[in-house]
């Protein structure tokens, strides 16, 4: 019998569950709310030392709370190491400058801008930057003699024992990505797919195979909407995981595409047969290498090798099967039958490109996974032959620039945390870092959500205000009871800004600090009120400095990011196509170079990808959500991936004299029209106009590119029909890259996926 008024604790939890979808808050905030309260009371009543009570609090609030590092247990207890090292260091920084204003703002400029525009070289720091500007907040905004240096560098470093003892024994972090479970199902069930389809096979295993593997992917997409954003885990190798989810949606889609239809599964092609079950090894060993990222590294690419040679075998043995001992096709209704000769073996190349293509995102998470730490801290890409100094020297070289999003922000939240540091000194307030606390937690990348932001923090630092006058009004003179209250206001303060929103989890934030400065002191609710004027400040700084410095963020720069990367990989899609038609016959033969090209889109790409990482470690809501922002990031994979398998296409094959004007024609045609919408949508992305409509398919164009070389496909010259394959399939390529629209404009418009 349910009993009325009562929350049953199952629907608590499926509350929860429902905010927090991996349980990453609750874990950080119980086990805060375990270790915070301890330290406080060991310091403060025990060893009676108030300045080693707040660091050791502020500590391993910071240290647990503020960070999760990601990997195998032995890497995240490093990170911790380094992160207390790092406190340590700007502990004494802090507390030798404090006393000295003009000295304490150059320093805290200085400091803000170096913390902040680490987070270019790896997301280690990029996860780390608020503990690490916090560790210095405190001293630099408290004044006190050197005399207690010691003991603030014994409460921190007490915090950071605590911390690592938390993160290995209190409900310690699961080190697998969430996602590479249901990837590796997705994987396995491809190619169960894939080798059930074979001759000779069951037809109802061939069903089952089939709905198993839709299953899997409904399990791999639910799995990935439920995802929150996680700044901290967005390492390299959790990014290419991340990037595998619209891939495998894909591949699911073509591995349903790719076999021929029931009535035809005795005309087999042998050797789009033989890439199928290449392609399915080569999936089974990804799934391994996700399951165990410390396995075999060499099975995946050794399947990934016999894979690329059964495509070779392929290409050249496809001429052979072509029906040349019937005319040619002269009217529409032929044009699909004799396609479809051709259909098999394209959509078999196009399954080896995309299962290529993952092979490549899974053997560079494996092997980012496999890094040492020294290369995790400096961000060294995998498989790159620099140093892990170097590698970070270049990539903070890179973003030394003025369009540079990272420089931007580390220049604005530099110049706020000094403003902030001068309205502290020159004011006088006891609790001067709450200033600095405000400006902190609010700082944006954008104007408009500072601003927004910081109405939300005064109102959460108002409502805790308020609040933590009242508890303190009901307790009275029974001051222990604040010891009871504070794992509690702990807990909510991790949770809240997670599961329920910025301004709660600012309102339980603010109740902490309340209860934290008035145990062992009569409790006294007018201190609370006094932290909305400090907080209020603080706000304001961040208002201001967003206002009048670089207003555009983290999301225009990926919209930038993003625009930059399609166009150049519609130009690198043209230039192949261009590389194409000249080696295909007399017929137009524009000026191209598709490997200058190649690198620009390649280059545009890893743009896209560093400014896709600073969009995810922006704190705060997110104007689009994780999954439409990924098609669109994939949408660059896709559209790069045609132009590699046209480029590849084409490669080694010597110009003709045969006569293929009208071929080339119809091919430079389609091109423009593929890379004319992928400008558009490139151009709406920048300047946020509407997206284009996607393009349909033009039945007149594949019966004029058929017409035009009929005689090639139907006469008994083996090199021409070959030449003549190598067009059908480069329309082919087009028309996949055409088929990412519906899904790239639905991203954009905010639609339910087609």
């Amino acid at each position: 019998m349910r009993t009325p008024g009562r929350i049953r604790p199952g629907r608590a939890t499926e509350w929860l569950r429902a905010h927090d979808p991996e349980l990453a808050a609750t874990r950080r905030a119980v086990r805060t709310a375990l270790v915070m309260p301890a330290l406080f009371a060991l310091c403060g009543q025990v060893i009676g030392s108030a300045a080693m009570a707040t660091f050791a609090a502020f500590g391993s609030f910071s240290m647990l709370l503020l960070v999760e590092f990601t990997g195998p247990m032995v890497q995240r207890l490093r990170a911790h190491m380094g992160l207390a090292m790092a406190w340590m260091v700007l502990i004494c920084l802090g507390t030798l400058v404090a006393h000295i204003t003009w000295l304490a703002i150059a320093t805290t400029a200085l400091v803000g801008f170096l913390v902040l525009f680490s987070g270019v070289v790896s997301s280690v720091l990029a996860g780390a930057t608020t503990a690490l500007l916090l560790a210095y907040v405190l001293p630099v905004t408290s004044p006190t003699p050197t005399s207690q240096l010691p003991e603030r560098l014994a409460g921190a470093g007490l915090a950071a024992a605590a911390a690592m003892l938390a993160i290995s024994l209190l409900w310690p972090r699961p080190a697998a990505d969430p996602l590479s479970a249901p990837a590796a199902r997705v994987c396995r069930a491809a190619a169960a797919s894939l080798r059930s389809d074979a001759p000779g096979c069951d037809p109802r295993r061939a069903a089952a195979d089939q709905a198993a593997q839709t299953a899997a992917a409904s399990e791999l997409r639910s799995a990935f909407d439920a995802a929150t954003y996680r700044p901290t885990g967005l390492s390299a190798d959790s990014r290419a995981v991340v990037r595998l989810v619209d891939e495998l949606t894909w591949l699911c889609g073509i591995v349903a595409d790719s076999g021929p239809p029931p009535e035809r599964r005795m005309a087999r092609d042998p050797g789009a047969q033989a890439v199928r079950v290449a392609a399915a090894l080569v999936l089974d060993r990804a799934a391994d290498l996700l399951d165990d990222p410390h396995g075999l590294p060499d099975a995946l690419p050794a399947a990934a090798a016999g894979l690329r040679q059964a495509m070779t075998a392929m290409e050249h043995s496809t001429t052979t099967r072509l029906p040349v001992h019937r005319p040619g096709p002269a009217t529409r209704t032929e044009v699909r039958p004799f396609l479809g000769a051709l259909d098999l073996s394209f959509r078999a190349q196009e399954l080896a490109f995309v299962t290529l293509q993952i092979a490549g995102n899974v053997d560079l998470a494996a092997a980012a996974g496999r890094r040492s730490w020294p290369e995790r801290l400096l961000g060294r890409e995998p498989g790159t032959a620099t140093s892990p100094l170097a590698a970070a020297r270049e990539r903070a070289a890179a973003h030394l620039e003025p369009h540079s999003v990272w420089l931007h922000n580390s220049l604005r939240g530099a110049l706020g945390l000094g403003i902030a540091v001068l309205i502290a000194h020159v004011t006088g307030l006891e609790h001067s870092f709450w200033v600095l606390l405000g400006t902190l937690s609010v700082l944006r990348s954008n104007a408009l959500s500072t601003g927004q932001k910081a109405l939300r923090a005064v109102g959460g630092t108002v409502a805790g205000s308020l609040i933590g006058s009242g508890l303190l009004h009901l307790v009275g003179h029974h001051g222990t009871l604040l010891w009871f209250l504070l794992p509690l206001a702990v807990l909510v303060a991790g949770i809240a800004p997670a599961a329920i929103s910025f301004a709660a989890g600012q309102a339980a934030f603010t109740v902490t600090l309340v209860i934290l400065f008035n145990i062992g002191h009569q409790p006294n609710w007018h201190i609370a009120l006094l932290r909305v004027q400090d907080i209020a400040l603080g706000c304001a700084v961040s208002v201001l400095v967003g206002l009048l410095f670089w207003p555009r963020g983290a999301a225009a720069a990926i919209d930038r990011a993003l625009a930059a990367a399609y166009t150049d990989s519609a130009r690198y899609l043209s230039g192949a196509v261009k590389d194409a038609v000249g080696r295909c016959g007399t017929g137009p033969a524009p000026a191209a170079d598709p490997q200058r090209e190649r690198r620009q889109a390649a280059a545009a790409a890893r743009r896209l990808d560093d400014a896709f990482r600073g969009y995810l470690a922006e704190r705060g809501p997110k104007p689009v959500a994780l999954a439409p922002m990924t098609t669109l990031v994939t949408g660059v994979v896709g559209l790069r991936l045609a132009a590699d398998a046209v480029l590849g296409l084409w490669q080694g094959e010597r110009p003709t004299t045969a006569d293929r004007a009208d071929a080339c024609l119809v091919l430079l045609g389609a091109a423009k029209r593929v890379s004319d919408w992928y400008g558009m949508l490139a151009a709406s992305l920048d300047r946020r106009t509407a997206v284009p409509d996607p393009l349909p398919r033009s039945t007149a164009a594949d019966a004029g590119l058929v017409a035009s070389i009929r005689r090639d496909l139907g006469g008994a010259h083996k090199q021409a029909a070959g030449t003549a394959v190598r067009i059908v399939w480069t329309a082919d390529h087009l028309d996949a890259a055409r088929r990412l629209q519906p899904s790239l404009a639905a991203a954009v418009r905010g639609d339910d996926p087609p």
